[in-house]
């Protein structure tokens, strides 16, 4: 099959387009997929540069993107600071048709189309976060014809949404609903979301609206009417000397949630736009990991500070029902074949694009 391998840490020279590799096959209880289309996160970076290792201080860069990380170190290169075995499949955001069903799987999937969730959670004890997989990281993703997925991962979608459209939902859009709940958003109350045009914060505005709160999105200013059209109240120069003032202007009031992808010098500023009692939740920090920080603020501010990674079970089914009852809307900016998927990442790394860049097999 067609597929690009992930063959080390490092540049983009370790994305290598093969049309030689093996098809996978279905263990019992998982399921072949033909993949029709897959989309990028910031996950396949992140592992590809091993920015998450604990030796990276610095944000994601572009040039970091095209020749990696000098000062990373390749024993703690994923999300979890664990070693991975090259050469691995990349991609988490699947659409595709089930084609084959492995022993005790269901054999009604085969001929459906599907979304997989991503997060592998432990069968026994599904609650306990220490032994979640990533698909796409310890477990061969989407960016090829055909994956292999436990049948526990693997919801059927009806909709009219296209295939590249799906392909936007399942990292960006999960993530994003355990970043709001996470917070705690209750109707009526005011979050901040930083990041606001990539494609977890776009689905943050989404699911924060479907919630009943007010948005105020933190971008840049030529994104504006796009962020509106997708249900932000208000849109802030992220730019802007004066954010602060500006989004507690906006609001009437300190805010009530901030939602953070950003991270770096926006946790500082949005720590300082939270009430008395505010939230404060993170799904990423691509501006960078490393930030000083005044504890007196967290303990006499009675704030709460929350991360939002790994997906507690019964989510993606949420997740589903938002798509199919058209609630959540897919922002699909651009579309590259597999074997351009070099590419594509370059182009996700310009944050030129509202919404999500997908590859098409």
């Amino acid at each position: 099959m067609k597929a690009v391998l992930l063959t080390g840490h490092g540049g983009l020279e370790k994305l290598e387009y093969h049309e030689d590799v093996a098809n996978p096959v279905p263990q019992s209880g998982e399921v072949l997929i033909r993949v029709n289309a897959c989309g990028l996160n910031n996950t396949d970076i992140n592992t590809r540069t091993a920015w998450y290792s604990k030796g990276v201080e610095q944000g994601i860069t572009t040039d970091a993107v095209v020749a990696g990380y000098d000062d990373s170190n390749g024993d703690d290169g994923s999300w979890g600071n664990a070693t991975l075995s090259f050469p691995i499949i990349q991609g988490a955001d699947v659409c595709g048709v089930v084609e084959q069903v492995g022993d005790n799987a269901e054999t009604g999937l085969v001929g459906k189309r599907v979304l997989i969730d991503p997060w592998f959670l432990d069968a026994d004890n599904p609650t306990d976060m220490s032994r979640a997989r990533y698909f796409g990281s310890e477990i061969n993703g989407g960016f090829a014809e055909y994956t292999v997925a436990p049948v526990a991962n693997v919801y059927p979608i009806e909709s009219n949404y296209s295939d590249a459209e799906l392909a936007t939902f399942a990292c960006a859009y999960g993530t994003a609903l355990n970043l709001i709940d996470r917070s705690g958003l209750c109707e009526g109350e005011v979050i901040a979301i930083s990041g606001a045009s990539g494609g977890v914060g776009s689905a943050a505005i989404q699911i924060a609206k479907i919630l009943g709160a007010s948005v105020i999105a933190i971008s840049s200013p030529d994104k504006e009417q796009g962020l509106l059209n997708i249900g932000a109240n208000f849109v802030v120069d992220r730019n802007d000397r004066n954010l602060k003032e500006n989004i507690i202007g906006l609001a009437g009031r300190e805010i009530d949630v901030a939602a953070d992808v950003v991270g770096g010098e926006t946790f500082s500023l949005l720590i300082d736009c939270l009430r008395q009692g505010g939230r404060y939740s993170s799904s990423g920090c691509i501006s960078g990991p490393m930030i000083d920080f005044d504890l007196r603020k967290l303990i006499y501010r009675d704030l709460q500070l929350t991360g939002a990674t790994v997906i507690p079970p019964g989510n993606f089914s949420r997740l589903v029902s938002y798509i199919e009852s058209t609630q959540l809307k897919p922002v699909l900016a651009e579309t590259w074949p597999l074997q351009d998927l070099a590419k594509a990442q370059q182009s996700f790394m310009k944050k030129a694009h509202i919404g999500k860049i997908v590859v098409t097999m």
